[in-house]
């Protein structure tokens, strides 16, 4: 075994692309470089410094911790290149011009070390045209590697091999990326837009020729194209006013460039209606106006016709929302293609168009089918890609109903489909692999070390491998829990409610786990079967199951199910063996306080987490409180409590919620010696590493012990800003309520500063809070609000 560890990465251009790019290594701990042209006025690398600060501006923020941003190296091409010889990876990230980029290779090429990775960021140029000039060493060691935008929250990434690139350098980047940066990979041939734009601009073109055919304004076709297809929200039209209706146009001309002999070329004329906004100067989202313009709290849309912003807010049919219901994709494709009504006609046309596409060009584009679509999940927000789409619809039928349709000149072009699609095939994937036309054979998945780590890969329609939800020996399993395990020593506890909210059938399940593994494990992962999906790890405590039981018996048939809640916890504190927590997607509230109570905490970097109570009239009384009072104690060493709990009160009294996993340890809802995983593909095999780690160092349950608060004086202090908040009309006599019974919890109300408590006082304060709370108009107000809307009311 070698290791192939990447102790510094040079990112050359800090644009948009390049500066977020090094944010994410930032994230991922990667010491990183960020160079750029020397600025003609002010400090050398002023052009790199601003491209950092505004790093912190943007939203969806490319920092997981903002402070991070001092972190990321500044550098300028004139005085800097020899930085470069310390760096094992340089992505050359400027902007899509071959002669520019030629020119920067040739200033770096002398600068970069014997055994670097040498990588150009780019949507679609020529990987082996921008190899030209390079000596046969560094050809070998230069690809592309294809971030989407927005680099930390895009999973897809594109790598790009030359001829000449060894197949080792592929398999250490492949590496890197999928386990430090978290991403899916799939390695793309060197054609104009690779997979990804090439399958994507295509479609949105083909939308566009569609939707000019049938006659639907823009709005009405993100509707029709977006959620209700199970793609991204934004749809087609706004999505490229979010990518930038310019960037857009350069991906469409690389394609008319570069794509003379395609038999869909026609489809590539830049729509008319594109070209009069690029020249207007709108150009999408960053601009103000593309397809779409906001006029105060209006949204507006472009008039194709005349060229005018009109009134939006164009929705799909009611009868295409009936269709599109139909469960079973076989009924709902056939509907859709008899359907006389012109939306239905509308959806049928690009799914025969996308289907035509991607059979006529997968040979010259990708190694294999599944390669198409994970690049489309992955890189286009789609549930499914358009192969699995076709599979699960019914593949001969559609393949004939397609043929019908090219054959009577319906379809964009008249290529016919190929010969393999009608070789008796059920589809394209298998339990052996997905079809590559290249190879005439199925192709499996790549056998890298690096997947080794992934329990249960990103699954392929057809392909019909275990997934988290059915996979291992099953202990027990019910309608709120499965208690099971992979036949080793790490028991694995999964939540089945909706959201994984936690009811009391989640509180039995979680006794069941524990003592199951206490008698027969090494340790407990608590683990969602949908964590990579961004699923939750739990949202918190099930409210509604809650409802019957407040109709039938009041409050005070609540409190029993509040102690539970709370021994349960605490009986995963002290579970005799460790208790790991993998986190993901959302852990609010009483999720936020079942993680507080593990062992140890493995976090995949998009984690959401808070305790949120207050949103809904309560407070935590989960035990929440009470482990922050715990920490700011042990925090504080003999110092004054107050300056460690008042970050921790804040924050729950403004249901504040963390907007990263890196953020989440600087708020303290994790701990510094907790894992954050960057590949949520991960997230099971670290939490099941690290509870057998805690197991064979000995691991012991922390002592039941008592600990100082800060009483009174903690108490008053934090009342008086309340006061003040409340008095200045900053906050509601509710939330000032709300923030008195919380400081009165984490405090340990009304005694002597320094007093000496154990947990059972914090948690009786806690659900006394609590019972009163919900005896109150104001909170039943807010309950019931979130129940029938699902938002807050501010009362």
């Amino acid at each position: 075994m070698s290791n192939f560890i990447v102790k510094k990465v040079a990112v050359l251009g800090a644009g948009v692309m390049g500066a977020q790019i090094a944010a994410h290594c930032v994230n991922a701990k990667v010491p990183v470089v960020l160079f750029d042209l020397p600025a003609k006025e002010g400090p050398k690398n002023g052009i790199v410094q601003r491209a950092i600060d505004n790093l912190k501006k943007l939203s969806p923020a490319p920092l997981g911790n903002k402070d991070h941003a001092a972190l990321i190296e500044v550098a300028n091409y004139e005085d800097n290149l020899d930085v470069l010889q310390g760096c094992d990876l340089i992505i050359e990230a400027i902007a899509e011009r071959m002669d520019w980029k030629h020119d920067l290779y040739k200033k770096v090429a002398p600068h970069i070390a014997p055994n670097a990775i040498f990588a150009s960021n780019t949507s679609g140029l020529s990987i082996t045209a921008l190899s030209e000039g390079f000596d046969a060493e560094l050809k070998a060691r230069f690809c592309g590697v294809h971030f989407f935008n927005p680099p930390r929250y895009m999973h897809l990434v594109e790598l790009i091999p030359t001829v000449s690139t060894k197949p080792e350098i592929l398999d250490q980047l492949e590496g890197f990326l999928a386990t430090t940066l978290g991403k899916g990979v799939v390695r793309a041939k060197d054609t104009p837009n690779f997979i990804a734009n090439r399958v994507g601009i295509f479609g949105m073109l083909a939308t566009i020729h569609e939707a000019e055919k049938f006659g639907l304004s823009c709005d009405v076709v993100d509707d029709l194209t977006g959620a209700k297809l199970g793609r991204a929200k934004s749809g087609t039209f706004r999505t490229a006013d979010v990518v930038g209706l310019d960037t857009m146009g350069h991906v469409i001309k690389t394609m008319q460039d570069n794509l003379a002999a395609d038999p869909f070329f026609p489809v590539y004329q830049t729509p008319a209606v594109l070209t009069k906004l690029i020249a207007a100067g709108a150009l999408g989202q960053k601009t103000g106006a593309g397809f779409y313009k906001k006029v105060g709290k209006d949204i507006l849309r472009i008039d194709a016709a005349t060229g005018d912003y009109v009134a939006g807010g164009g929705k799909a049919e009611d009868i295409i929302g009936r269709i599109l219901k139909e469960k079973d994709p076989v009924k709902r494709m056939k509907a859709l293609r008899e359907s006389t009504n012109n939306q239905a006609q509308f959806l049928w046309a690009i799914f025969r168009d996308a289907f035509h596409y991607i059979a006529v060009h997968l040979e010259s584009i990708a190694d294999n089918a599944r390669d198409v679509d994970f690049a489309m999940r992955w890189g286009f927000g789609w549930n499914l890609g358009p192969f699995e789409t076709w599979q699960a619809a019914g593949w001969q039928q559609i393949a004939t109903w397609v043929k019908e349709d090219i054959d009577a000149g319906k379809a964009l072009c008249s290529a016919p489909l190929p010969a393999w699609v009608f070789d008796g095939r059920t589809g394209v994937h298998a339990a052996d692999g997905s079809w590559s036309p290249a190879k005439k054979a199925d192709v499996a998945r790549s056998d890298l070390a690096v997947y080794q780590r992934q329990a249960f890969r990103a699954p392929v329609l057809g392909e019909g491998a275990a997934d988290g939800k059915t996979a291992g020996a099953t202990v027990f399993e019910d309608a709120s829990v499965r208690i099971w395990h992979q036949g080793d020593d790490v028991l694995i506890l999964s939540l089945k409610t909706k959201m994984h909210v936690i009811g009391s059938g989640v509180i039995d399940g979680l006794a069941k786990a524990i003592a199951e593994a206490e008698k027969n494990f090494k340790g407990l992962v608590i683990w969602s079967a949908d964590a990579a999906d961004g699923g939750a790890f739990s949202a918190g405590a099930d409210l509604q199951s809650m409802l019957p039981v407040f109709m039938s018996g009041g409050v005070k048939a609540i409190e029993p199910e509040v102690a539970r809640l709370q021994q349960a916890h605490q009986a995963l504190k002290y579970a005799n063996v460790p208790v790991v927590a993998a986190v993901s997607g959302l852990a609010l509230g009483g999720g936020c306080e079942l993680m507080l109570h593990a062992a140890k905490r493995v976090a995949s970097i998009e984690s959401y987490i808070g305790l949120v109570e207050v949103g809904v009239g309560l407070i935590p009384a989960g035990g929440g409180l009470k482990e922050a009072a715990v920490r700011a104690a042990a925090d504080a060493k003999g110092n004054d409590i107050l300056q460690f709990l008042k970050n921790y009160f804040l924050q729950a009294a403004t249901a504040a919620v963390s907007k990263s996993a890196l953020e989440a340890q600087q708020m303290g809802y994790l701990k510094s010696d907790d894992v954050i995983v960057f590949n949520a593909y991960e997230l099971l095999h670290v939490a099941k590493v690290e509870a057998r780690a805690l197991f064979d160092a000995g691991y012991r349950p922390p002592l039941k012990a008592t600990f100082p608060v800060t009483g009174r004086y903690g108490y008053a202090t934090i009342l008086a800003q309340l006061v003040n908040m409340r008095d200045g009309g900053f906050i509601s006599a509710h939330d000032f309520k709300l923030g008195s019974l919380i400081a009165e919890a984490v405090t340990g109300g009304d005694i002597e500063a320094g007093s000496i408590v154990n947990e059972q006082w914090l948690l009786d304060l806690e659900r006394k809070a609590f019972m009163e709370l919900l005896n109150n108009p104001k909170t039943q107000e807010r309950i019931m609000g979130m129940m029938q809307t699902g938002k807050p009311v501010r009362n």
